[in-house]
């Protein structure tokens, strides 16, 4: 069930230094999963308490580019970000399967 509301985490040098030290974790997540289902989902995959889930929606941005057969246009995908905090204590590290 965690892994279908899970899609994948985000490491990025933002939320790299969100998470040393605000405690912060960014998830992309099914963009049908409330807070409740993602806290769960987080709590069984990585053993560990979770403080908040905030949420946020993309919506997917329109690109074009010019070509000598004419403009194409096309759209990224729209997806769902959660951000979760973690209780005191608490580290989650993406780096240990590697």
């Amino acid at each position: 069930m965690s892994t279908e509301i899970l899609i994948r985490p985000i490491v990025t040098e933002k939320l790299t230094t969100l998470g040393e030290k605000l405690n912060q974790y960014g998830f992309m997540v099914d963009p049908r999963a409330n807070k409740l289902e993602i806290k769960k989902a987080i709590e069984e995959l990585y053993g560990v308490t979770v403080a908040a889930v905030n949420t946020i929606k993309y919506a997917g941005k329109i690109k074009s580019r010019f070509t000598k057969s004419g403009v194409i246009s096309g759209q990224k995908n729209s997806y769902k970000k959660a951000m979760i905090t973690l209780g005191a204590g608490e580290k989650i590290d993406f780096y240990s399967n590697i």
